[in-house]
């Protein structure tokens, strides 16, 4: 079975933290692949790696901004090079720099192996489960524009305008932008988007599209009987926050007890000690 992990650095992790989640990652039938924030000077990455045939950098990156359509075009460009690699690809797992295993990654393979052809991620309906979402698919958002006014702008739009409608009648799902597809729900989400030009507009004036698009697609295809609800991540998001809560030592035990084979986000200037006690466990 061929895993590919894709891991989306957008926060510029220090070199020293992203090859310590790569050491976590190696397996002989897995290999890395990291698209690195345009925003970031690579040459200093691709270096240090330079002698690691198990990593490979994306090569058409992308200027990534939070909460805006960027983090799909990255992920997009991202896919495409993949799959152009590995047409025959059995699993993809999309992970962002600041995330870490929980369990050995021989026992991702295993359980991978063991749930053929299934796509592991959030598939929460934004209009009864979650419901602090309705406005990304009701209300205009200009935020992956780069136009004076916007917000203005956009505040009018919502007043003058009627409320947004999913194109299609598509039901909007999702919660958590990373996830563990299979190589051909990738290759549906890609010719989807090329297909269907209604559903690209749609969400380029959506707040956050990388938290529903890709599960929307496939929610709203023969695929669904594929989704598990379950994208296998530990995540906190119990501050209520936009962003979930900064792992530390103090959430070790709930992590563990979780089952589940990722955590994030963690930082190690907040608490690097927490990484540590993770290795241990292994």
């Amino acid at each position: 079975m061929k895993l590919v992990h894709l891991i989306m650095a957008h926060n510029q992790p220090p070199v020293a933290e992203l090859a310590r989640l790569i050491r976590r990652l190696r397996h002989p039938d897995a290999v890395v692949y990291i698209h690195y924030d345009l925003k970031f000077d690579i040459a200093p990455v691709q270096a240090f790696f330079a002698d690691s045939p198990d990593v490979f950098f994306i090569q058409n990156r992308v200027k990534v901004g939070w909460a805006t359509y960027s983090m799909i075009e990255a992920t997009v460009n991202s896919f495409r090079e993949i799959m152009q690699a590995f047409p025959k690809l059995d699993y993809l797992n999309l992970l962002s720099g600041q995330d870490y295993p929980l369990r050995p990654v021989e026992q991702l393979h295993h359980f991978l192996e063991q749930h053929p052809g299934k796509a592991f991620m959030h598939t929460l309906d934004v209009r009864t489960e979650w419901t602090e979402a309705i406005s990304r698919v009701t209300q205009y958002h200009l935020n992956s524009f780069n136009i004076p006014g916007k917000y203005a702008i956009q505040g009018w739009m919502n007043r003058i305008l009627p409320a947004r409608k999913m194109p299609g009648n598509m039901i909007p799902v999702g919660r958590s932008q990373w996830f563990t597809i299979t190589g051909k729900h990738v290759n549906y989400i890609l010719q989807e988007l090329e297909r269907n030009k209604a559903v690209v507009r749609f969400f380029k004036l959506s707040w956050a599209p990388d938290e529903m698009l890709f599960q929307t697609i496939l929610y709203n295809s023969d695929y669904r009987k594929d989704m598990v609800n379950d994208n296998l991540r530990y995540i906190d998001w119990s501050e209520g926050n936009k962003n979930p809560k900064v792992l530390t030592c103090e959430d070790l035990e709930s992590m563990l007890r979780s089952g589940k084979f990722f955590a994030r986000k963690f930082s190690a200037a907040k608490d690097a000690a927490i990484l540590d006690l993770l290795d241990q466990q292994q």
